[in-house]
């Protein structure tokens, strides 16, 4: 099937306008790109703005326009200047079943765009759980039947397959490496015991087992099974897994949509309060950088949407001021808080109640948790 570039769906040149003060031209920008495969909206806009997550303020085009802001390998946008202000026009042509310039590389984010949720504690406690499987197996494989308490479907639905992975907790508001405050809790091997609770945390000699504010616990998708039969328990059929479905695994509802098709980088319109990097994709990591995964202590009772941009900053070190006190000198005022160093920037791409995933855009040292976000610059 022939579709149309935003161009022609106009019948005119799209003319993108960079009208923001914040959006200023580097200093070494082509005056005219070819958009290519792979590329992203972040990328492109990095070769003509010192300041990417503007995109979206210079980016203005004719209203009949549908969808303005799909752009295609092969287009063309060319740099002029009009009445003395810069402007990029996208020269339209036909385009085949190509494949629109996504804002981020998401091949990278197949996992947390389609197999992660964050949900309530007691939300995940009270959710229906795997109790045992056909001919008394220990765990359940595909093509075998599993049984599945408090279930209230209908023969035929689909259900995935869920299993709690982190535990986020915060203290006081609180989150972050300068004051001890996050913790991120694995669920220990399951057992009979995860069907009155949903997972065991992982003992980490913190001193905060158990304790803090829950934002919420991480549930990564393993499988999916259709109801054959209803009751308590009601009997499924295991269609497929990613691993072996134990009990105490839960179910919900699938996510047809898991995630916006669409969404562009921005500056949120304030920061919630004492926003940071609260954990990764591993807890092997100490540290990430750049196209790697974070999951941040924000979501969207904090106005946090995706498209978000941040800058990651790593909070100043506590350090004795040797010149002003001396050595032996542990009294009040001796040691100075050094300032907040620049890391990175963070996009977000999926959000939560409590607790969103963002992908490390661009970085100049790594990512650790306990990180703060700020107005990106």
């Amino acid at each position: 099937m022939i579709r149309k570039s935003i161009g022609l769906l106009a019948g005119m040149l799209v003319t993108v306008a960079v009208y923001a003060a914040g959006a200023q031209l580097r200093a070494d920008h082509p005056d005219t790109y070819t958009v290519r495969k792979g590329d992203t909206l972040w990328g492109i806009s990095a070769r003509f703005l010192s300041k990417p997550w503007l995109w979206p303020e210079i980016w203005q085009a004719n209203p009949q326009v549908q969808n303005p802001h799909l752009i295609y390998p092969g287009d063309v946008l060319n740099l002029s200047f009009i009445n003395g202000g810069p402007r990029l026009t996208l020269q339209p042509r036909v385009h085949a079943e190509d494949d629109a310039v996504p804002a981020i590389p998401l091949d990278k984010l197949r996992l947390f765009l389609k197999e992660m949720r964050v949900v309530d504690s007691n939300v995940a406690s009270s959710l229906p759980y795997v109790m045992g499987f056909e001919e008394a197996d220990l765990r359940g494989t595909v093509g075998k039947n599993i049984y599945v308490r408090k279930l209230d479907a209908q023969p035929g639905q689909r259900f995935a397959i869920v299993r709690p992975t982190q535990v986020f907790r915060q203290f006081n508001g609180k989150a972050g490496r300068d004051n001890g405050a996050d913790l991120v809790a694995h669920p220990l091997d399951a057992d009979a015991s995860m069907v009155r609770s949903p997972w065991s945390e992982d003992f980490r000699n913190d001193g905060h087992y158990g304790r803090g504010e829950d934002l919420g616990v991480e549930l990564s998708v393993i499988g999916t099974a259709e109801v054959l039969r209803t009751g308590d328990p009601s009997t499924l059929l295991l269609l497929d897994s990613t691993m072996e479905i134990r009990k105490g695994d839960r179910l919900m509802p699938i996510d047809d949509k898991p995630y916006d098709p669409y969404y562009y980088p921005h500056a949120p319109k304030q920061i919630p309060g004492n926003a940071r990097v609260i954990a990764f994709t591993s807890e092997a990591y100490d540290a990430v950088g750049p196209r790697q995964v974070v999951a941040l202590n924000i979501g969207t009772q904090d106005g946090v949407e995706n498209g978000q941009t941040y800058s990651i900053f790593q909070p100043g070190e506590d350090i004795p001021d040797d010149v002003a006190h001396n050595s032996w000198d542990r009294g009040t005022g001796r040691y100075v808080t050094l300032p907040d160093e620049f890391v990175g920037h963070v996009m977000v791409f999926r959000t939560f109640d409590r607790v969103s995933y963002g992908l490390i855009m661009d970085g100049l040292r790594p990512v650790h948790r306990g990180d703060k976000l700020q107005m990106p610059e």
